[in-house]
């Protein structure tokens, strides 16, 4: 695997998030409990950034724009677009159900590394 050298490790803190472009593809890297994790950085039902995203308890990342909701080590859909009432079930149909791509990240001597390569496509 080829891994790319993100960032200074300690220049991201818990619960922070940074893009990374890693070849072709814009990464967010995101600290969560003591974990890093890098995530395509736009969602995958509309394409909406996620870069304000609510992280859940049980390492979910709900889109802040339709509420679509993944799981931030598989990328399984948790919940696809349930927002807003009325509306958003409908779009969410017209766009068949994709999971977040993950990818492959690491800390290791001093500084975040990333790969371009993804784990789940």
């Amino acid at each position: 695997m080829d891994w790319i050298k993100a960032f200074p490790e300690d220049e991201l803190k818990e619960g922070e998030r940074r893009l990374v472009q890693a070849s072709a593809r814009r990464l967010l890297v995101i600290r969560f409990k003591d974990r890093l994790f890098a995530i395509e950085s736009n969602c995958p039902h509309m394409r909406y950034p996620l870069k304000d995203a609510r992280l859940s308890d049980d390492f979910g990342i709900m889109c802040p724009f339709h509420h679509s909701a993944f799981d931030l080590e598989t990328g399984d859909v948790k919940a696809w677009a349930p927002w807003p009432v009325g509306i958003g079930p409908v779009m969410g149909a017209l766009v068949r159900k994709r999971v977040l791509v993950t990818f492959p990240v690491k800390a290791e001597d001093g500084f975040v590394w990333v790969s371009a390569q993804p784990l789940n496509v």
